[in-house]
C-alpha cells in the first residue's frame, strides 16, 4: 500500500485546510485509515481514523473542528480542518492498517500562524 498525502500549507489562525490521502497498490481490505500528526519536539499523536465500515474516531481535543471522510471510488481519505489554531501546527501523516501491517505516508506540513 502506498499513501500520498497532500493539502498542507500555511494558514492563519481561524482558517481551514483540507488534507487528502490517496491510497494505491494493494488497497483491497484496508481495515482502517487515519491521520496522525507530530509537532516539533512532540510525539506523534492520533488525529482521526475511519474504518472500512465507515466508523469514525477522533482525538477528544479535536472533535468538532476536524472531520475525516473518504471517497471510496477515489481510494482517498480526507481531513477537513476548521478553526485552526497555532497549536495545530504539525506534520500530518496518513496511515493505513491492513492487518497485520501498518503503512505510513510521507506527511504533509501544516503551519498555522497567529
Amino acid at each position: 500500500v502506498q499513501l500520498q498525502a497532500s493539502g498542507g500549507g500555511l494558514v492563519q489562525a481561524g482558517g481551514s485546510l483540507r488534507l487528502s490521502c490517496a491510497a494505491s497498490g494493494s488497497i483491497f481490505s484496508i481495515d482502517v485509515m487515519g491521520w496522525y500528526r507530530q509537532a516539533p519536539g512532540k510525539q506523534r499523536e492520533l488525529v482521526a481514523t475511519i474504518t472500512s465500515g465507515g466508523s469514525k474516531n477522533y482525538a477528544d481535543s479535536l472533535k468538532g473542528r476536524f472531520t475525516i471522510s473518504r471517497d471510496i471510488p477515489k481510494n482517498t481519505v480526507y481531513l477537513q480542518m476548521n478553526s485552526l489554531k497555532p497549536e495545530d501546527t504539525a506534520k500530518y501523516y496518513c496511515n493505513a492498517l491492513k492487518i497485520p501491517r501498518v503503512y505510513w505516508g510521507q506527511g504533509t506540513l501544516v503551519t498555522v500562524s497567529s
